[in-house]
């Protein structure tokens, strides 16, 4: 439950492992449509991950984006299972 707390503040969190921090990274860069996805960051993923848990990862987070345009198109709500910050 600590690490869902604060998952919306990785990067200032001690409670990750690294690669926990590679993951939720690569998630972010996957989801942000101005950020990318270079060899380095893949190079460091496959220190931690093997290419079917990469495989794996990716399908996840891109299924969890395609939820967040699906969704809300069809009025689809929250059930309250993610804390997801509130916009200024």
């Amino acid at each position: 439950m600590e690490k869902l707390a604060e998952v919306t503040t990785w990067r200032d969190s001690t409670l990750f492992s690294e690669a926990e921090r590679l993951a939720l990274e690569y998630a972010e860069r996957i989801t942000y449509t101005d950020r990318k996805v270079d060899d380095a960051l893949v190079d460091d993923l496959k220190k931690h991950f093997s290419e079917a848990q990469l495989v794996e990862l990716t399908a996840a987070i891109a299924m969890e984006n395609f939820r967040s345009k699906f969704n809300p198109a069809l009025g689809i709500e929250a059930q309250g299972f993610c804390m997801v910050p509130k916009r200024g």
